[in-house]
């Protein structure tokens, strides 16, 4: 068979090797994705049941926390700050069993849903974002209009749902890979 560039074979072959490697790589963001907030996870659950006890706060008090972020950000580079900390052994105390977490959130969404006020807020945003497919831009979108409370004040919730999920802005793979905290849990520059 002559290899002609612009023939339709060679176009087809292409095309099904650019598909290939367009699953491989959504596949290995979402493995990386999935490794690192199961690590996360891991690590407040560390953070909480072995250095605290069980306790809401350790007997060292926030100097655990300093010299913890000060310690794995020694080793590990960016990423444990003591802000991050706290919201790994938040991230912990909100989802205490591991089995409870989606596979199709990042990092960056839990990061964000944490900052909610209650645990069903943050039920309710979790529960969106997947069926919805937010990215952590729309979800920020979403939070900041306060759409959960909207919700909980309106008389018509079906109305306010379809307001906000206008402009909705579908996850790419691409923006997977470009999450920082993926770099940074994979120790690549970005």
């Amino acid at each position: 068979m002559k290899l002609v560039e612009n023939g339709g074979e060679y176009q087809s072959l292409k095309k099904r090797i650019d598909e290939l490697l367009q699953k491989g790589r959504e596949q290995a963001g979402r493995a990386v994705n999935t490794i690192l907030v199961h690590t996360y996870w891991h690590i407040g659950r560390h953070i909480v049941e072995f250095e605290q006890g069980g306790k809401q706060k350790s007997d060292y008090g926030r100097e655990l926390l300093d010299k913890l972020s000060r310690d794995l950000t020694l080793a590990y580079g960016k990423g444990f700050s003591r802000s991050n900390l706290v919201y790994m052994r938040k991230f912990f105390r909100s989802f205490p069993k591991s089995e409870t977490l989606s596979h199709q959130l990042r990092w960056s969404h839990y990061f964000e849903i944490l900052k909610a006020d209650n645990d069903l807020e943050i039920s309710f945003y979790i529960k969106q974002c997947e069926k919805e497919r937010w990215s952590v831009r729309e979800l920020k979108r979403q939070m900041k209009s306060m759409l959960f409370h909207r919700l909980a004040l309106s008389k018509d919730k079906p109305g306010v749902l379809a307001i906000a999920n206008k402009g909705v802005d579908i996850q790419k793979p691409e923006d997977i890979i470009k999450d920082p905290y993926v770099f940074e849990f994979l120790g690549i520059q970005q």
